[in-house]
């Protein structure tokens, strides 16, 4: 009981920092100057990302990108962007035109823009410049189709997730509803009068999504709605999912075999096409924030708590196919509070962890890049 108050104390401290910001603005696009506002330990960057006097141990590196030239993208939830070239890192932040320096999700889409999630809007980044596009309210006589309208204006609407599927279209995972954006201006997914939603969902708190290989969309939602999904047609709940305990689903996975993975509050989960079936008999891998799949088909999952014992701090779980083995700061990893995994271009893992850790993995050791 007291770890659950524990966890559930921190969750609330999380969304605090993440949430809790101006939810307006104006679109505005700023050419990101490096030494604008940020002090270097060299002349062109970072060796490692540094930590701020005075920071909270709830300011993690919470997610991650690889993008098509081979740069790695970490998003912080407080000190804004840092991209790693292999050699440096360099730091954005709203003073370059990031939206926010809370960011809670990377994608880099088919034209090799960069999109930062936030929870008062997002940011692009064309690799010369960000475009900031805020939240603003349907009546805005503003009519630019560069703006996410929100049919409630008084709802706190931050941007949890975000996905391109097949069709090119990008969708967004929000508080109040999934968004779309064809290239031109974006909608309200529910809007569409052709879903058949019989089950009346609503899709809101949208904290993973998830385009399958047959074209289904999978939504893992921070509320009662749990899993639910999409085949082209009709929206619905496949699995009936005990919402007391299993309510946050905050990773949504495919791999190259066809299984869909789910990370949620109470557990790993993973679908074959027929049946749901949980890992705990073989690992406890709880509160699984991202699951990654690197070249040697090997499936990561990030975590930030264990099966609620002390002697499961969280920590990073590797599955080969056949059996589970875990790592924690007893074996090098920097912090066992783990958010997010990226592979680089030379098959190094790295993980972003909770107090602005941040490591490389090569598979036999672990190398700290956070000062």
């Amino acid at each position: 009981m007291i770890k659950y108050f524990v966890q559930s104390k921190t969750f609330i401290l999380i969304t605090s920092l993440i949430f809790f910001t101006s939810y307006y603005g104006q679109i505005k696009t700023n050419i990101p100057t490096d030494s604008i506002g940020v002090k270097k330990t060299t002349t062109n960057g970072y060796l490692k990302i540094p930590k701020t006097p005075g920071l909270s141990e709830y300011n993690n590196v919470h997610c991650g990108l690889r993008d098509k030239s081979g740069n790695l993208w970490f998003g912080t939830t407080g000190e804004g962007v840092y991209r790693y070239d292999g050699n440096l890192f360099t730091q954005f932040t709203v003073k370059d035109g990031l939206r926010d320096n809370s960011v809670t999700s990377i994608l880099e889409d088919k034209n090799g823009n960069i999109w930062f999630s936030a929870s008062n809007g997002v940011s692009r980044y064309d690799g010369k410049q960000f475009t900031s596009i805020p939240f603003t309210d349907a009546n805005d006589k503003n009519k630019n189709s560069e703006k996410i309208t929100k049919t409630n204006s008084s709802a706190s609407n931050g941007v949890l997730s975000m996905m391109q599927s097949k069709s090119g279209k990008l969708w967004f995972g929000t508080n109040d509803g999934v968004y779309c954006y064809d290239g031109k201006a974006f909608s309200l997914f529910l809007d569409n009068d052709s879903i058949v939603n019989n089950g009346k969902l609503h899709l809101k708190n949208i904290e993973s999504m998830m385009e399958d290989k047959n074209g289904n969309i999978w939504f893992g939602s921070f509320g009662d709605e749990s899993i639910c999904l999409y085949d082209g047609k009709s929206l619905t709940r496949p699995f009936l999912l005990n919402p007391a305990v299993r309510k946050r689903v905050m990773s949504i996975f495919e791999d190259k075999n066809g299984i869909i993975w789910f990370g949620t509050g109470s557990g790993t989960f993973y679908y074959d096409g027929k049946t749901l079936n949980n890992v705990a008999e073989k690992a406890a891998i709880n509160w699984a924030y991202t699951i990654f799949e690197d070249t040697n088909g090997n499936l990561w999952f990030a975590t930030e708590d264990g099966s609620g014992q002390k002697d499961e701090p969280g920590g990073v779980w590797r599955f080969d196919g056949k059996s589970f083995t875990k790592f924690t700061t007893k074996e090098g990893l920097i912090h066992n509070g783990v958010f997010c995994t990226v592979e680089d271009k030379e098959g190094n893992l790295w993980f972003g962890t909770r107090y602005m850790g941040l490591c490389r993995y090569d598979g036999k050791t672990f190398t700290t890049f956070s000062e």
